[in-house]
């Protein structure tokens, strides 16, 4: 034979032996690795049939009573309303027995609120809130033996804290005559112009003579 056609099939021998041990030790190979492995169970029926039995087992399904969730939930319901209802009410108390211990502390106001000089009277009587005014309501009498003329323009209104404070009249005389009559009226002062104040002080003098003058200090207002 010649000598390049043996080299050939030499050449292919050799080859196709290498190609078989390959293949065979790939395969031995593979093997050992999926030792233990199983195939999943695709099959849809199975999957549907192993759910049926596990959602029909009756010890895990379990039937609630409804009548006893309606009245557990009206319990607790009411409960937490009546407990809220009670913790209003006692801090409503509270702070109204706080209030009113602190009101018994403090020394009322009592009216008429009396000044007089030469025979002259200034009462205030009342003081009260309308609208957004505070309202003094006094009165003027004249127990002397002349008249007396006043200028209210020249009335004195101060706070506790010094600052004067305007404020308007109405129905109270000019002159006061001598005759023992009271002559009512009512001082008006703007409520935004009091400022927290608790306190009033009022002076008054006659005009042009300024030979009296009626004094009232701390008119409580609060």
């Amino acid at each position: 034979m010649n000598s390049s056609l043996v080299l050939t099939l030499s050449l292919l021998a050799m080859m196709c032996t290498a190609g078989l041990s390959s293949a065979s030790l790939g395969f031995k190979l593979g093997r050992e690795a999926l030792k233990g492995i199983t195939q999943p169970d695709s099959r849809p029926t199975n999957s549907l049939l192993g759910t049926q039995e596990a959602s029909i087992r009756p010890e895990e399904f379990v039937i609630l009573d409804e009548k006893k969730i309606i009245i557990n939930v009206k319990n607790t319901i009411l409960n937490g309303g009546k407990v809220e209802q009670k913790t209003a009410k006692e801090d409503a108390n509270q702070k109204t027995a706080k209030a009113n211990s602190t009101k018994e502390t403090e020394p009322k106001q009592t009216f008429p609120i009396v000044s007089n000089d030469g025979g002259v009277v200034l009462e205030v009587y009342d003081v009260r809130k309308w609208g957004n005014s505070l309202v003094l309501d006094v009165n003027l009498k004249n127990g002397g033996n002349r008249s007396v003329r006043f200028l209210y323009s020249f009335l004195n209104i101060t706070d506790e804290q010094g600052r004067v404070l305007s404020a308007s009249t109405e129905d109270l005389p000019g002159e006061l005559p001598p005759n023992g009559i009271k002559y009512y009226g009512i001082i008006t002062i703007p409520i935004t112009l009091l400022d927290n104040a608790k306190e009033l002080s009022l002076e008054l003098t006659d005009y042009p003579d300024k030979k009296l003058t009626l004094k009232m200090p701390k008119i409580r207002i609060d």
